[in-house]
């Protein structure tokens, strides 16, 4: 006890005793503030670890057309070295056995099965499984709409996703042709309410797309879905032969002697149109 400004001697039996009341009321203070303190640092000990750091979302990316030859390996191959260019996480999956143009030119590329036999339903799990730590680009071949839709659905993906923050996206890379769009409007219509889609106008195989944008049922789903649309730079041909000769990446043919300055910058200049667009987004990666 502090007798402050007076020896305990010279002061009267009442200062006295008010000294001791006012230092154990110190003293019970200190004692709580104590007590708090540790309780605190106690219930920050038992917090789970997934609730001090959330897991990050993760997606997974469907370039999808339905149709042969519209496109979806060159989307996917430029969506892929865009994730690489900007050092954003991700994994590269090919489901298309018979042109398996993504995994020959990507070496650590997953190969994925969708079937519509019962018995090899589970190939594609793989694909959810590696999403959950990453988010995933898969190259789908043509005329797998049924056997993809079956996964997702039959296995409730989208609502089991939810439960550990991953989500799909639907990359629709479309020609302008009537079958093309017409496949489009099935996809949103069946999946427009449970993934969100981005209309990937593929300006290599159509220019004009005038004729897409004034058919109302376009614009009705466009509008109804909140739909992104974003235009696919043409990939000169020249270009594209030597990349697909090669069987090289984006960032290999923009850094090789052999396709010569002029060739090398017409593939940076594809690749920063494209990048745009991709970014444009905001669902990469």
């Amino acid at each position: 006890m502090v007798l402050r400004n007076k020896k305990k001697k010279e002061m009267t039996f009442e200062e006295i005793e008010n000294l001791q009341i006012e230092d154990t009321v110190t003293q019970e203070a200190d004692r709580t503030e104590q007590t708090m303190d540790s309780t605190s640092t106690q219930e920050e000990c038992n917090v789970e670890p997934e609730l001090l750091q959330a897991k990050q979302i993760t997606r997974i990316h469907l370039v999808d057309g339905e149709k042969g030859g519209v496109g979806k390996s060159l989307v996917a191959r430029t969506m892929l070295q865009y994730c690489f260019d900007n050092s954003l996480p991700i994994v590269a999956v090919e489901a298309d056995r018979s042109n398996p143009d993504v995994a020959g030119i990507y070496s650590g590329c997953i190969e994925a099965v969708f079937s519509e036999d019962e018995k090899r339903a589970d190939k594609a799990d793989q694909i959810f499984e590696l999403a959950l730590s990453k988010s995933v680009i898969v190259n789908l071949p043509a005329q797998v709409y049924g056997p993809v839709s079956d996964w997702i659905n039959k296995n409730g993906l989208i609502e089991l996703g939810k439960q550990h923050s991953l989500t799909f996206c639907k990359w629709f890379v479309c020609t302008g042709g009537y079958d093309s769009v017409q496949l489009f409007i099935k996809s949103v219509t069946d999946f427009g309410d449970k993934m969100p889609h981005v209309l990937v106008r593929n300006l290599g195989l159509c220019d004009d797309w005038s004729h897409v944008e004034g058919m109302e049922e376009v614009k009705d789903a466009i509008n109804k879905y909140a739909v992104q649309v974003i235009d696919f730079p043409k990939f000169s041909y020249r270009e594209r032969n030597m990349v697909d000769e090669r069987r090289i990446t984006f960032a290999q043919a923009r850094d090789s002697a052999e396709f010569g300055i002029v060739s090398r910058q017409r593939v940076h200049n594809f690749l920063k149109s494209a990048y745009a667009q991709f970014k444009n987004t905001g669902l990469l990666p």
